[in-house]
């Protein structure tokens, strides 16, 4: 287990969206974004991570996969190896392999999930305690029972959790701000999955805003949740604001946009 605290990363991977990212998945059609106002995000999204003292590796867009630029789904890293995870989203399957060699050249130790089952990125949920997979319609039991596995031979304790009916990925809810306290919407937290730790809960109507980043000394948090930014900074946070109404339509946040680790 690495000595650097779970939210502490001098590397991230991110990789630019295609043209194609105006027909990302959605579970919800609230219009499609268009590539400049994604792009404007991602490359905002770019100097905030450079600005919190990490280290950006910007691989090229690829056209055949609209949702590539969301590299979190299809693998998991950790200062002790990488993990090549198994999406569950047909139109993404393509996007580990393209992940894979990157990592290797990253990485002294590779993992991968075989299947049958699927792990989605944005269903796991790294904390000081342990590896938290959430259920959902992305991420199965047999995915996640094999990634218990994998993570164990890094040296890393997962969980099993379960994600709220209607929510897209376990992320889509929650965030880690410290060692001991949660972002989190009232409906995950209505669950108990959060025993033991203080949870703050996002304000009502602004449930999106659970999706926050931690990165070092700062907190990543989508502009258009101002009530959550402003709890957090009574909370002693050093909030960032960042952009992400464009993401937003495809159903993504900020976590979602880069791969981390502390080397």
């Amino acid at each position: 287990m690495s000595a650097f605290p779970v939210y502490a990363f001098d590397n991230a991977i991110v990789r630019l969206p295609p043209a194609s990212v105006t027909e990302g998945l959605r579970a919800e059609d609230r219009g499609a974004p268009t590539h400049a106002g994604v792009s404007t995000e991602h490359r905002l999204y770019i100097e905030a991570l450079q600005a919190a003292g990490v280290a950006v590796e910007v691989l090229p867009a690829l056209e055949d996969f609209p949702d590539s630029l969301f590299v979190e789904d299809p693998a998991l890293v950790f200062p002790e190896g990488a993990i090549l995870l198994r999406v569950g989203a047909k139109s993404r399957f393509g996007e580990t392999a393209e992940i894979a060699p990157v990592l290797r050249t990253r990485f002294e130790k590779v993992l991968a999930l075989q299947g049958p089952g699927f792990v989605d990125g944005g269903d796991v949920l790294v904390t000081p305690q342990a590896v938290m997979i959430g259920l959902s319609d992305r991420t199965t039991r047999e995915g996640a029972e094999e990634l218990i596995g994998l993570l164990a031979e890094l040296g890393r304790k997962g969980v099993v959790v379960t994600t709220p009916p209607g929510v897209l990925h376990f992320k889509s809810d929650c965030s880690l701000l410290d060692d001991t306290t949660m972002l989190s919407t009232a409906r995950l937290a209505a669950s108990g999955v959060f025993e033991g730790m203080r949870v703050l809960l996002t304000p009502e109507g602004e449930e999106a805003g659970a999706n926050a980043l931690r990165i070092n000394d700062r907190v990543f948090v989508g502009i258009d949740y101002p009530r959550t930014a402003a709890l957090l900074e009574a909370e002693g946070y050093s909030v960032v604001r960042l952009p992400t109404s464009q993401i937003a339509k495809i159903d993504a946040g900020l976590s979602c946009m880069s791969l981390r680790w502390h080397s």
